[in-house]
């Protein structure tokens, strides 16, 4: 069995918006040749391993690449979200078209909420990169935003909390373990009814 691509692929944006050094074991880079295409333009690097794929940032800065979601092998619409987020923070604008499904963009209220400047025109979304997000309690709507969401506190300053994260735990086993395990401050917790 294969790794599973949209997983992969998510921890890759979790290694270039956090700054971080991760080896995805078992990724494997036919699968993911667009992501990986687009996160380079973007300043990251993606080096093969002997057991997978080696991720982290070219320099200090990411930078704004445009992007469209396709069939495979395109851009994957189940990377846009977790792709915007870090196109939040890049040196520069991007355009991000989505051309696969209508309503895609549900997450884009709760990262204006963190400071992102975006903004929707039918099935694209212009992003201008802010130098800093900024902790806030968001609400996830769907699974790709909510791990979206999740990125983008885990590059904010201060503290974020992520509600509705059942929308997450549809798609991502055990994801906080995973990421902490990473070196990511992150923790689910139990909110009062």
């Amino acid at each position: 069995m294969i790794a599973d691509r949209i997983e992969a692929g998510t921890f890759a944006i979790a290694a270039a918006i956090t700054h971080g050094d991760l080896e995805l074991s078992g990724a494997r880079r036919d699968c993911l040749k667009t992501v990986f295409e687009t996160l380079g333009r973007a300043g990251v690097l993606a080096e093969d391993t002997p057991d997978g794929i080696r991720v982290r940032r070219k320099d200090r800065a990411i930078h704004g690449v445009d992007i469209m979601t396709e069939p495979f092998p395109g851009f994957p619409t189940d990377l846009q979200a977790q792709v915007m987020a870090l196109m939040c923070i890049s040196d520069g604008a991007s355009m991000i078209t989505e051309t696969i499904f209508e309503n895609r963009f549900m997450h884009v209220p709760e990262l204006i909420r963190m400071g992102a400047n975006i903004t929707v025109h039918g099935s694209s979304a212009m992003v201008r990169g802010v130098k800093k997000l900024k902790g806030a309690p968001v609400m996830a709507t769907d699974l790709r935003a909510s791990v979206s969401l999740a990125l983008a506190g885990l590059a904010a300053e201060g503290e974020t909390v992520l509600n509705r994260i059942y929308h997450l735990d549809r798609g991502y086993e055990r994801l906080e373990e995973k990421l902490g395990a990473c070196g990511a401050s992150i923790e689910r917790v139990k909110v009062a009814a």
